[in-house]
């Protein structure tokens, strides 16, 4: 399970270190992809995998369907570590996530998600200011 919160720096490479605690569940090759809300979905391969067979499964004929799906796809790349830890990020996703130095990279579970530092703060900070609402609402999923 990917959980934490970590702070590291790309480079003008677009070099980024993974941290230490999420190498092992992610492996040596994982699937970086657009994300939603501004970042960066980082998955490992079996749950690459699983996320493909359910996206098989959208119907074709549906618009939203064909766009979800390109809008992950088409940004998809495999990203192995070098012996540094860290993985090259090409410049389609390095400019939809607008990394420009401090990134956070976060466990959420199955997937990790690569952040720019402002779009986490304002993210987070938003999240917190409304977190007792979500958390109500979250009842009506059995929570």
């Amino acid at each position: 399970m990917l959980l934490g919160e970590y702070k590291h720096n790309i480079d003008a490479k677009g070099r980024l270190i993974i941290p230490s605690k999420f190498r092992e569940d992610l492996g040596e090759r994982f699937i970086v992809t657009r994300g939603l809300d501004g970042c960066l979905f980082g998955y490992p391969m079996q749950e690459w995998t699983l996320l493909e067979n359910k996206l098989k499964q959208l119907p074709l004929a549906k618009k939203e369907s064909r766009t979800f799906t390109r809008f992950l796809y088409s940004a998809a790349t495999e990203c192995s570590l070098d012996k540094q830890g860290r993985i090259n990020l090409p410049s389609p996703l390095i400019n939809h996530a607008a990394l420009e130095k401090t990134c956070y990279i976060i466990g959420v579970s199955d997937r990790i998600e690569i952040w720019s530092e402002e779009k986490w703060e304002v993210f987070s900070q938003d999240a917190d200011q409304s977190f007792e609402e979500i958390a109500e609402e979250m009842i009506d999923f059995g929570f």
